[in-house]
């Protein structure tokens, strides 16, 4: 069995029912998702979790309409200037967790990006956010991601995160917000796993 999961059921408009696959509807933000994710594969065996929602793309990583993989999603946990947090001895903050790697270059050979992604509670509205967290590597901004990433992991399940741009991070005047974009480069994406999925089941 597949879960796949997005936050509103609106992002997953496209999608018809298919023997195999639940949906599941999280909700919004990193702790609904956790949570969601977490009671999901604690009450029935999956072997993958998909992730598959809208994003929006820092300068210059993703046109808006793109559909796109995040191969490795962070959570901006640490100090408001970069700094990470102090901790005891032996003890550490875990703000990284990966797509799985051979699905990830399956749908690269098919000619979809793989970008670096950020899960926040904020969604970035200023580009001076915009600015901070792209510094630090990301591509791609979420308040989901990184948390189905790692509920999955902690259960032992493969997952990935799909994303449909809708938007450029930063100031949201300027941010050219197009939620039909967004959701027509995620159904590509989604298609595309599907079809990955299917052939390998076929060989």
């Amino acid at each position: 069995m597949i879960l796949l999961a997005c936050a509103v059921d609106a992002e997953l408009g496209f999608w018809k029912e298919r023997e195999g696959v639940d949906k599941l509807i999280l909700g919004v933000g990193p702790v609904e998702a956790a949570a969601a994710v977490a009671t999901a594969v604690a009450n029935r065996d999956y072997s993958l979790v998909v992730n598959a929602g809208l994003g929006g793309a820092f300068a210059g990583a993703a046109q808006i309409g793109a559909g796109v993989i995040v191969g490795e999603d962070t959570m901006d946990l640490g100090l408001e200037t970069g700094e990470p947090i102090s901790l005891p001895p032996g003890e550490r903050v875990v703000d990284h967790a990966r797509s799985d790697g051979t699905i990830v270059g399956k749908l690269r050979a098919r000619g979809f990006a793989v970008l670096n992604g950020v899960t926040v509670s904020s969604v970035t509205a200023t580009d001076e956010t915009a600015s901070r967290l792209a510094g630090r590597g990301a591509q791609v901004e979420s308040m989901e991601g990184f948390a189905v990433l790692r509920a999955a992991e902690r259960a032992g399940v493969a997952a990935i995160e799909l994303r449909g741009i809708s938007n450029r991070c930063g100031a949201r005047e300027s941010s050219g917000w197009d939620f039909a974009a967004g959701t027509a480069g995620l159904q590509r994406v989604v298609e595309a796993l599907f079809n990955v999925l299917d052939e390998a089941t076929i060989t």
